[in-house]
């Protein structure tokens, strides 16, 4: 899905380029930046003062992990999902920021998607109920 990958980059912390990609959660639109290598994974959204209305990060794994996310350095609340290969949803947190406490999948899954803290429950998504569509193929290794 071509459409599905922007072009244009999105600047994280360091100036460091991270592509966009389209995605939904029911008929909600969100723009996620892609975090896909060990040092994009581990700047996550630190250091942002906001996000943008309907933007988030995806982290996605080599493989699926039983994957925690903390708050180090993370100056906005966010929630968090963890999505499954097939896009379910299979948990939400939510974060309080610059906090080292850890938020875990119940499970282990290829991505992580945080927004701002609130934004699933807002909308109604709900894990085992939410389904995100366009996240990038990973490889399931055994």
């Amino acid at each position: 899905m071509a459409a599905a990958l922007m072009l244009l980059p999105a600047w994280g912390q360091g100036g460091h380029a991270l592509p966009l990609r389209s995605l939904t959660a029911g008929v909600y639109l969100i723009t996620a930046e892609v975090a896909s290598d060990d040092e994009a994974r581990e700047i996550g959204l630190m250091y942002r003062q906001d996000l943008a209305p309907n933007h988030g990060m995806l982290f996605v794994f080599d493989t699926a992990e039983k994957t925690c996310m903390w708050m180090r350095n993370t100056l906005i609340p966010l929630s968090v999902a963890f999505i499954d290969f097939d896009g379910r949803v299979v948990n939400i947190e939510d974060m309080a920021p610059q906090t080292d406490s850890t938020h875990c999948a119940q499970r282990p899954v290829p991505y992580a998607l945080e927004m701002t803290r609130g934004w699933f429950s807002e909308r109604g998504l709900r894990a085992a109920q939410t389904i995100i569509g366009g996240l990038p193929p990973v490889p399931r290794k055994q």
